[in-house]
């Protein structure tokens, strides 16, 4: 980021009130003196869940833009630059008019939580720009969701729901569930991914409720992997395609979910590209050069910035589907996650665990509270400063190991930031 953006998210940031809330009366007042661009989008594609969020909405837009669509995007979290959460018609945003949005935020003077005012930033910046639809990624939870303001959007979409974010979301998967299904519309189309039964009850007795249609998986679209090839069906017909450039056995739900939308909005015919096209850093990303493939030009190397125990259990099977090498842990994490539960899955896949700190951020767990975890699964533990010590002291004693540095999306933002 430059210093003219950064010190306009520090002065947003200032403004943060003690706690967060979830609720949409600050975000409505907010959008109200900015002239309430939120009436004033494309259509909308809303996008809940707990994991595949981002790589479905990757999936979708490369369909879209495969087709020839213009294309918004609202991501978050960032993990190099601010702009990269808000595209405009297939550009991340320039640095004048993502000033411009802040600085009107600022002028209004009014309280918000960080996430509410970056967000009304963006929608105003939505308003200004044509384009065919707007991909919109809630940023947690759905219910009282910043990005929930949006009353009527042409389609809505929910990932697989698992245990995240307990302290504002619910201690139940069902409660996580409902807050998820809080974007659900009367009467707009909703495309649901894989889901525990518990979680899949409480959506649909909630689209039930509002009369919203259900496209579900399992239900009214199948997914899978045949020859070599995905095949998707539907009561439409099937599609034969090739497997996701995304990598990873759990990417083959997420492009039927991104399909099943493509379909859902009439954009069948950027299908292919959806699948090939895609691209969304740090989940399952092979790192091929830069600082850290230099200093260990024998190892293979992999980002994954998945922080939950479902994105942990995700990575070991795609680690399943990787030819036999010996694999080590670098991690990091935020001090609200359990690295017990984000380690269950991957232990048996590890020779090693290195624990770092998160580079700038003080809300972490210390590296040794994260090399004690991994020892409670009789792994070799140990903890380094930095990603470059523990990567060079991988290679010193394991020259062709695989190396996979997970954990943390601030992690990753940082490891992405030095090697790009």
């Amino acid at each position: 980021m430059t210093p003219r953006i950064d010190a306009l998210l520090g002065r947003i940031a200032e403004r943060h009130p003690p706690q967060i809330e979830l609720g949409l009366g600050r975000t409505h007042t907010l959008l109200a003196a900015l002239g309430d661009p939120h009436l004033s989008l494309p259509p909308v594609v809303h996008i809940a869940g707990t994991n595949g969020k981002g790589s479905t909405l990757s999936m979708i837009r490369a369909g879209l833009e495969g087709a020839g669509l213009k294309v918004h995007v609202y991501t978050s979290p960032h993990l190099v630059r601010f702009s990269e959460r808000i595209v405009l018609a297939g550009e991340e945003i320039a640095e004048d008019r993502l000033a411009s949005a802040l600085e009107a935020v600022l002028a209004a003077g009014l309280p918000a939580t960080y996430f509410e005012a970056i967000t009304c930033a963006a929608f105003r910046a939505f308003a200004d720009v044509p384009a065919d639809i707007l991909l919109l990624e809630v940023g947690m939870g759905g219910t009282g969701d910043t990005t929930n303001v949006v009353d009527a959007p042409a389609l809505t979409i929910i990932t697989p729901v698992a245990m995240d974010h307990e302290r504002f979301l619910g201690d139940t998967l069902a409660k996580i569930a409902g807050e998820k299904a809080g974007i659900l519309k009367r009467a707009v189309p909703a495309i649901i991914g894989p889901q525990e039964e518990e979680a899949l009850e409480v959506i649909e007795a909630r689209a039930a409720r509002l009369g919203a249609p259900l496209l579900a998986y399992g239900q009214h679209w199948h997914v899978g992997v045949e020859h070599g090839r995905l095949v998707y069906q539907d009561e439409t017909g099937l599609l034969d395609l090739p497997l996701p450039a995304l990598a990873g056995p759990h990417q083959i739900a997420n492009a039927g979910t991104a399909l099943a939308a493509l379909r859902a909005l009439g954009q069948g015919a950027g299908a292919e590209a959806a699948i090939t096209n895609a691209r969304w850093p740090a989940r399952m990303q092979r790192l091929r050069s830069g600082a850290l493939t230099d200093l260990a030009p024998e190892a293979e190397l992999w980002l994954d910035g998945g922080h939950n125990p479902h994105a942990a259990a995700a990575l070991a099977a795609t680690l399943d589907t990787l030819p036999r090498r010996t694999t080590h842990l670098v991690m990091a994490q935020l001090a609200d996650r359990d690295p017990a539960a984000f380690l269950a899955p991957l232990a048996p896949h590890a020779a090693s665990v290195t624990a770092l700190p998160i580079p700038n951020e003080d809300k972490a767990h210390a590296p040794e509270t994260l090399a004690a975890a991994a020892r409670t699964f009789g792994l070799s533990a140990s903890t380094a400063d930095t990603a470059e010590d523990a990567v060079t002291r991988i290679a010193e004693r394991d020259p062709a190991a695989r190396i996979v540095i997970c954990g943390s999306l601030y992690l990753a933002g940082a490891i992405l930031s030095r090697t790009a």
